[in-house]
């Protein structure tokens, strides 16, 4: 089998890989601008089993390395990376736990040097429905008909994902589809990377 290496030209003008990810312990979504979308996160073996923020400390830190370790492979090594930033209003059982999985997350992409930009989730509801306090329904409703081609099966956790990414891909200068002004308003409300290269 002879193989060809692949063209300079082409690898140049390809469009730029980028990865949307909604971090949750329950069901952290990842949207990739290839076409695909994936939800992961703890599952309880069984259904009287407790949750990941109940189990015994020992326990708890080696579900959380395993489920880290999980989305960060799903995610790989992208052009740039689009993470939604902690509700900061939100509270209850968990936010400690929510927190060291979200600084763990940054800090592998970092340290991996991949780009990474952050988004509130009203910037990131705003881009998806032109509203920034929009409900979850009408994000899924919203991402299912501008971007039929990434699969949700209506998961809040997939759709954020998706409009994540989406919005990385328009900052980059390659929207996967035109939005009014009032959408994408969301990305002067973003935290953006400083790319190699770029002049801005």
């Amino acid at each position: 089998m002879t193989l060809t290496a692949p063209d300079p030209a082409a690898t140049a003008l390809a469009p730029p890989l980028v990865v949307g990810v909604d971090p949750s312990l329950t069901g952290t979504g990842i949207a990739s601008s290839n076409g695909w979308v994936e939800v992961h996160g703890y599952k309880r073996p069984r259904a009287k089993d407790p949750g990941i923020t109940q189990l015994p400390h020992p326990e708890r830190i080696q579900a959380m390395r395993d489920l880290l370790a999980l989305v960060t492979t799903t995610i790989g090594y992208p052009d740039l990376a689009v993470i939604e930033l902690p509700a900061v209003s939100r509270s209850g059982g968990g936010a400690h736990e929510r927190g060291w999985f979200w600084w763990q997350l940054y800090h592998h992409l970092t340290l991996n040097e991949v780009p990474v930009a952050l988004m509130a989730p009203n910037a990131r509801a705003l881009y998806a429905t032109g509203k920034g306090n929009a409900a979850k329904g009408a994000v899924i409703d919203a991402v299912s008909r501008r971007y039929p081609a990434w699969t949700t099966d209506g998961n809040d956790n997939a759709a954020d994902a998706v409009a994540l990414m989406a919005a990385g891909r328009d900052w980059l200068g390659h929207p996967l589809t035109q939005l009014p002004k009032t959408h994408r308003a969301a990305l002067d409300k973003a935290t953006w990377p400083t790319l190699p290269g770029d002049p801005r």
